[in-house]
């Protein structure tokens, strides 16, 4: 039986290219270990966004390879996509629940990977689910902190909780890593402490490697365990945080360099 690679995550030489010859990832590589928590940054139209989808194939790349544990998942389709994809959980900026549905069957959508049922639509439909599942999801929502609001309607909830609860729903998900597009970017800064300290605890006790998107500096330097600066498509920094400095922000970002420094108030850094 082969070892479980050392590298959750292993992306080489991946490109992607849009028609006009637009390169938004050019040529990028790197390695993801259990219990990292990477941020991304990079001005806007860096590419981070096509980076992070390129990772779970919500974009197909062009070239290159997604390995996630020894497994390439541009080479994969079908049912074979759909099981590696159920190991890449995906937290949205604009958090993707469903209004009408409660918090508590928005995050049973993250069990779908784990039923062997054919007919799991119709049992969400009529509010069928396993005890397992049950059980699964509501351990997810106390791992964010919001375990008393499962039977409120998600569209009832501020935008810092919404959050949480597609947070939660990736944790429901088992997922062997974590990817988080922009997830505080409509966020207010208490907001966006509280999910980022969620991410990182996910991280740290259960050993996930998160990889997030960023665009302020400061959260970077506050949570991440390893930076990635991203211009123009291409790779440019990959280093401890400890190690990330203004200069190198500001070789990153150029003429967005103002725009990436936002550090919230003390005493706006409270409980959402």
């Amino acid at each position: 039986m082969d070892a479980i690679p050392k590298n959750v995550l292993k992306i080489n030489r991946l490109t992607k290219i849009y028609p006009g010859e637009v390169r938004a990832v050019n040529n990028v590589s790197f390695s993801v270990k259990k219990g990292e928590l990477i941020a991304i940054l990079g001005p806007s139209g860096a590419g981070k966004s096509t980076l992070l989808r390129c990772l779970n194939r919500l974009i197909a790349p062009t070239n290159g390879e997604v390995l996630v544990n020894g497994r390439d998942i541009t080479q994969c389709r079908g049912k074979a996509l759909q099981q590696l994809r159920s190991d890449v959980g995906m937290v949205f900026q604009q958090f993707n629940l469903i209004p009408r549905l409660t918090v508590f069957e928005n995050v049973l959508a993250g069990r779908l990977g784990h039923t062997g049922n054919p007919f799991w639509s119709t049992a969400s439909f009529f509010r069928i689910f396993s005890e397992k599942n049950k059980q699964a999801s509501f351990d997810a929502l106390k791992k964010v902190g919001i375990e008393h609001l499962a039977p409120k309607r998600a569209d009832s909830l501020s935008g810092g909780q919404q959050q949480r609860v597609a947070i939660a729903r990736t944790l429901a998900q088992e997922p062997a890593v974590i990817l988080a597009d922009e997830p505080v970017a409509s966020l207010d800064p208490a907001s966006s402490q509280r999910v980022l300290g969620i991410l990182k605890v996910i991280c740290d006790s259960k050993n996930i490697p998160v990889i997030v998107n960023l665009h302020q500096v400061d959260l970077a330097q506050q949570y991440a365990t390893r930076i990635i600066g991203i211009q123009d498509g291409a790779l440019v920094f990959d280093g401890k945080a400890a190690d990330f400095t203004l200069d190198i922000a500001k070789r990153i970002y150029g003429a967005q360099f103002e725009t990436c420094l936002c550090i919230p108030r003390a005493n706006q850094i409270a409980a959402a």
